[in-house]
């Protein structure tokens, strides 16, 4: 397990070597600038705006620029933002909670429902749970985030007033009703992305516990006399729960990046909308760690779904 755990991480590297030249190439040619707006306001001089960019090494080439922010990034530096003229990583950390706290409850919410509904759905096929739970399926992953969103708060804020729909960071309560307000506000944004992946999962969990459910090893199982829930339960789930946790490694990085959408409609400071509005604004230094940090992300996911097979089945080994 410590070798294979090693050797990933030494092939990580490499990996992330080139993801950061090819990130780091592509913005550097990019149209745009973060001095636009000083270019176009005739109050502030030509060299002024010369002066800021050879401050900041935007004149240099590529290459010294590269091995600039590499260097700086070894060394735990990630820069400051151009536009906020604060360190990146103090911007990332003051969006992180947030982040995890919508993003990490909204995957907990669809594991919840997909797993045993569609482990529910496998075992009754073509019941009418069967039915019912595709067609709702169906219905929750054609449906974008931003229309449930807004039909979240059409229904929950206005015509009901029972949730906020703007997302406030600072909220004037302690104790427990500081709690309770961050829950509050923090529902429906929730249940929005839990729901759509939920439904997608749902899916998915169905169709590989079918496979699973019809191999002779299970048929072998109950004719021993095993409970159906005993076969269910530690023959059936969890040899069809690899596939499943495969594509849950691959699109948890993804959902940070995809959460864009409803962290824009209910106005959540998370870093999806630090990412937009960097993007908006040609923040280099705030495009660049955040897509970096999406980067290891997936590679941390990958190695926790490679160690999680070897839990689900005892076969595969660390080599």
């Amino acid at each position: 397990m410590t070798q294979y755990l090693i050797r990933r991480l030494l092939i990580a590297i490499p990996s992330l070597f080139g993801i950061s030249v090819i990130l780091f190439v592509l913005l550097a040619l990019a149209p745009g600038d973060p001095f636009e707006e000083l270019a176009t306001n005739p109050a502030v001089p030509p060299e002024v705006r010369m002066q800021l960019r050879a401050s900041l090494g935007l004149d240099d080439p590529i290459h010294v620029r590269y091995l600039a922010w590499a260097s700086a990034m070894l060394r735990g530096e990630w820069g400051f933002s151009f536009v906020s003229r604060i360190d990146v990583d103090q911007l990332i950390l003051q969006r992180l909670p947030t982040t995890l706290l919508v993003i990490g409850s909204s995957q907990v919410v669809a594991l919840l429902i997909a797993l045993p509904v569609g482990v529910l759905a496998a075992t009754r096929p073509y019941s009418l749970f069967d039915k019912v739970a595709n067609t709702l399926a169906f219905v929750g992953f054609s449906l974008p985030t931003f229309f449930t969103g807004l039909l979240f708060i059409l229904f929950f804020s206005i015509y009901l007033d029972w949730l906020p729909f703007v997302y406030r960071s600072q909220i004037d309560a302690t104790g427990w009703r500081w709690v309770w307000e961050h829950i509050r506000q923090a529902i429906m944004p929730v249940m929005v992305l839990g729901l759509f992946q939920g439904a997608a999962w749902t899916r998915f969990v169905r169709s590989a516990v079918l496979d699973v459910i019809r191999l002779d090893y299970v048929t072998t199982a109950r004719s021993k006399g095993l409970p159906e829930g005993q076969v269910i339960t530690k023959h059936v789930v969890r040899n069809a729960l690899i596939p499943v946790v495969t594509l849950v490694a691959l699109q948890m990085p993804s959902v940070f990046g995809g959460a864009i959408v409803t962290e824009q409609i209910f106005r959540v400071p998370g870093i999806g909308s630090l990412l937009i509005s960097a993007i908006l604004a040609n923040d280099t230094p705030v495009i660049m760690a955040v897509t970096f940090v999406f980067s290891c992300l997936v590679i941390f996911f990958n190695l926790v779904a490679d160690l999680l097979y070897g839990w689900l089945d005892p076969r595969i080994s660390y080599r």
